[in-house]
């Protein structure tokens, strides 16, 4: 019986072999061609969808979480991205099953009972989470759910948690829709159109200081896992050649800084100063939007970053005044007031266009070959603690090895003017450097809401005039209970 099941075996690896030599080529299977036409084409194709863990526009170009790994990972593979936003997760889907992307990137919850999608490593741990409008009862357990107007983006990692716990709370339903971000959901819920919103942890503290009204409430259910979409009917090179790269960005260090920069930060303090920024948007802000845009067009600064500068010194107040001295909206000095040819620092139209052309003449004094952003960061940086103290970080940054040319050095730089074994070592001394790097923060922080708010305006406007309850206009369709 051995030595028949010997002759089965030598015969069987005969038949075979004899098949590979004899069969057209082209009726062979083949398992390495995957990276081919992608290669060939030259760019990566990617679906995604708008939003700050995937991909938006900055004040910089395009960016976020997965935009910012997708344009590793095209790197890698020796060709461009190209990026395609759908309106919905089903249609991200849809584009990599059907073969019109190579990639999905776009928040995607791993789910293995999706037919026709393989999926990458894990890539990020997703804690679906539970806000609520502020001023309602505390929204603490799964049993305050029932009886409220609760929002989901429709195919994402929230919705399936509600559904999974529903099982154990048949009372429980809600409303999901494909084409809203999670930005709507948290407009909507801003307004009283929701109630309540299920979104990911990640996203709530990425969007929480532009929509003060919604708070926390409680983890839904089990964590999630982000990961990257890609097709059956393709072979497998792609998806194998993703998972290599994100190993090695795992083991390398670089996908942990890029979850630092995107979601590392969520403190409690300045979360409610933007909260009083966002307050002063909408109260103080309009009266002195057209000296802004004026001012932009005479020095070609963004009108929104000028805008943030005056919140930055007085909170737009035009007649704020410390007790060094410094006066008006942007808070100038008597000296820099006359270099500008300001005669009236209380005047508000005087102050902005003085600290504007001000804020030029710092920067045009920079080397000429920084580049932005950092040049601007930088000047900003200048503007608060002085150009000869600027100057002093540039060269400390140079003597701990880092690039005077790039802000990040000379962020870690300025501080150390605080540290007599530093500032002993430059020309200008003592300063306080930890304030300008504050300073410049908070600026930054507050040129992104300004953005966003006034980008988002028109969109949130038209959002807040739909009538939800009203199946016949509707975004969403209807979870009902189970009882």
């Amino acid at each position: 019986m051995a030595k028949l099941l010997t002759r089965l075996r030598r015969a069987l690896v005969l038949l075979l072999a004899l098949t590979i030599v004899l069969c057209p080529a082209q009726w062979i299977p083949r398992f390495s061609d995957g990276l081919e036409p992608i290669q060939k084409r030259g760019f990566l194709q990617v679906a995604t969808r708008g939003g700050p863990i995937t991909f938006y526009s900055g004040g910089h170009g395009p960016t976020g979480f997965e935009y910012e790994l997708m344009r590793r990972f095209s790197a890698s593979l020796g060709v461009s991205l190209s990026v395609d936003t759908e309106a919905s997760i089903g249609g991200v889907i849809g584009k990599v099953r059907h073969g019109d992307a190579d990639v999905g990137a776009a928040a995607l919850a791993l789910d293995l009972d999706r037919e026709g999608i393989r999926y990458s490593q894990p890539i990020l741990t997703l804690q679906p989470l539970v806000v609520y409008r502020r001023g309602l009862p505390p929204v603490r357990t799964l049993n305050d759910l029932p009886g409220l107007r609760i929002g989901v983006i429709a195919d994402s990692g929230n919705a399936a948690a509600l559904r999974t716990q529903q099982r154990n709370l048949p009372g429980l339903g809600w409303k999901e829709a494909e084409g809203l971000t999670i930005a709507d959901l948290m407009e909507m819920v801003e307004r009283d159109d929701l109630d309540a919103a299920v979104v990911y942890t990640q996203q709530f503290r990425l969007n929480r200081l532009f929509f003060p009204n919604v708070e926390r409430g409680f983890p839904l259910g089990k964590p999630v896992s982000l990961a990257w979409a890609f097709s059956t009917n393709q072979p497998i090179d792609l998806l194998n050649a993703a998972n290599d790269f994100l190993e090695d960005q795992r083991r390398n260090g670089e996908l942990d800084g890029l979850v630092g920069r995107y979601f590392g930060h969520d403190d409690y303090l300045e979360y409610v100063g933007a909260r009083l920024f966002i307050h002063h948007v909408g109260t103080r802000l309009p009266r002195f939007v057209p000296y802004f845009k004026e001012a932009a067009r005479e020095t070609g600064f963004d009108w929104h970053l000028l805008a943030a500068l005056g919140f930055q010194e007085s909170h737009w107040e035009a007649d704020a005044e410390s007790p060094t001295g410094v006066r008006g909206l942007m808070m100038l000095t008597h000296p820099t007031a006359e270099e500008v040819g300001i005669d009236n620092r209380l005047d508000p139209r005087q102050s902005i266009d003085g600290g504007a052309r001000y804020l030029l003449q710092v920067k045009q004094r920079l080397a000429d070959d920084i580049p932005e952003p950092d040049r601007t960061w930088l000047a900003l940086a200048a503007y608060n603690v002085g150009l000869g103290h600027l100057f002093d970080a540039q060269e400390i940054a140079r003597m701990r090895g880092g690039d005077p040319k790039r802000w990040a050095d000379v962020r870690e730089a300025l501080p150390l003017l605080q540290e007599r074994e530093w500032y002993s070592r430059v020309r200008h001394g003592y300063a306080r450097g930890g304030e300008p790097v504050i300073y410049v923060r908070n600026i930054r922080r507050y040129y992104e809401i300004l953005k966003y708010v006034n980008r988002s305006q028109q969109q949130f406007n038209q959002l807040g005039e739909r009538a939800l309850d009203d199946e016949s206009t509707t975004p969403f369709e209807i979870v009902a209970p189970l009882l």
